[in-house]
């Protein structure tokens, strides 16, 4: 069988995808990967073939406008830099092929496979990797930095879901969306993330049911098979193996791979880590970030395998990202999350459910408030809830189960 896996986004959105691709070549599947080619190396270093969707220079681009990263301007960066572009590319691609011999499997805004099931019949699994596009009138989705009062009937709760999508989010998908689903003989549709974007035929949340439980509202086919992980794991780089071997646990420090505007957040994240007494690592592709000059007790590394940093961390900063609150998860350790758009606040206020996190916003990030909060996140107590949390995270059953529903999906299969 041909198994052809999309997406849309940053290193966090790509690395599930390879991992979920590994798994199914494992099992003699032929996997191809639709992504852009700025992670060439990650999908073909894992043995997957890559179909490359845009420019390594386009996804750059994005990634040096600050708007990405605003909680209200962030969608329509993103519609316009990343989700709308690939969709005509990836159609195209899948035009090629043959549905009876293919099943598809999608991130959420990966929209060119979505037309394809819907126009050319193949099979389709729409992959959640955050509970986030599952929006749901009995969560309370915070929306554009703003949550209504949790007291407010379920009914309120809907009808403002359905405003804020046909006001702010329809108008920045529909038009591109519609003008090719015209070309394509296809009606047009509203409320695209809402209801359009899960396939009718099956679709996964990538994540366990005590970090989102089911919400009735939710679509009917959707199975959670838990956090599937981020790839394989590389050795730490030397340098980082002997700092983090020459003193106590440090304290994690990361905005995620795309956030190359938060200098001042990283700043006050290493004062902060100072002011309790702690040593620091900071990872960030963006050196630029940073001071020239960092302090001896602070180590900054471009990348490293969060799956063999964090055991040996005592807490970590970062942004949300649903993929490295997986791995603290994991790993056991407490989170301090800045989380600045998209997914990023709704992850932050389910990790702070569990009472594994606190989460200070962006606009208000200083030393004083971060260094208390730390202090609050390395309590006993705290360290107990991590660890009860640890031992319910199963990478390689999660992987396997997700990998269990796209095989059941394809065609000749019920």
């Amino acid at each position: 069988m041909h198994v052809v896996l999309a997406t849309v986004g940053s290193a966090g959105d790509v690395a599930p995808i390879v991992t979920l691709g590994t798994v199914l070549a494992g099992r003699g599947h032929r996997v191809t990967v639709l992504t852009n080619p700025h992670f060439r190396e990650m999908v073909e270093g894992a043995g997957l073939e890559l179909v490359p969707i845009g420019t390594a220079a386009a996804y750059d681009r994005a990634l040096a406008d600050p708007d990405i990263w605003h909680p209200v301007r962030g969608l329509r960066t993103i519609a316009h830099g990343a989700i709308l572009p690939a969709m005509r590319p990836m159609y195209d691609y899948l035009a090629g092929l043959d549905p009876a011999s293919t099943v598809l499997a999608a991130t959420a805004l990966a929209f060119g496979p979505r037309l394809a099931q819907e126009r050319l019949g193949f099979r389709l699994v729409t992959l959640h990797l955050q509970p986030a596009p599952l929006l749901s009138a009995y969560d309370n989705p915070e929306m554009a930095g703003a949550r209504l009062p949790d007291w407010l009937p379920v009914h309120t709760q809907a009808w403002r879901l359905e405003l804020g999508e046909r006001r702010f989010v329809d108008p920045l998908l529909t038009p591109g969306l519609g003008a090719f689903r015209a070309e394509l003989g296809l009606p047009p549709v509203t409320r695209v993330l809402g209801r359009w974007i899960h396939s009718p035929d099956r679709a996964v949340g990538l994540f366990p049911d005590w970090f989102a439980p089911p919400r009735p509202d939710w679509p009917a086919n959707l199975i959670l098979t838990g956090f599937p992980g981020g790839g394989a794991e590389a050795p730490l780089d030397p340098e980082l193996a002997a700092f983090l071997a020459a003193g106590e646990a440090p304290v994690v420090i990361t905005l995620g791979s795309a956030m190359a505007h938060g200098a001042r957040v990283l700043g006050q994240a290493v004062a902060a880590v100072r002011r309790i007494d702690r040593r620091a690592v900071v990872l960030t592709q963006f050196r630029d970030q940073l001071p020239a000059r960092l302090p001896s007790d602070v180590h900054h590394v471009a990348w490293a395998p969060l799956g063999r940093l964090l055991p040996r961390a005592a807490a970590l900063i970062h942004h949300g990202g649903v993929g490295t609150a997986a791995q603290a998860l994991a790993a056991g350790v407490p989170h301090l999350v800045v989380p600045f758009a998209h997914d990023q606040p709704d992850n932050a206020n389910r990790l702070c459910r569990l009472g594994v996190a606190e989460r200070v916003s962006p606009r208000v990030f200083r030393a004083p408030r971060a260094a208390a909060a730390l202090r609050r996140l390395l309590d006993p107590a705290v360290a107990a809830r991590c660890a009860g949390y640890a031992a319910r995270v199963d990478f390689r059953g999660a992987a396997a189960r997700a990998c269990d529903v796209v095989e059941a999906t394809a065609p000749g299969r019920q």
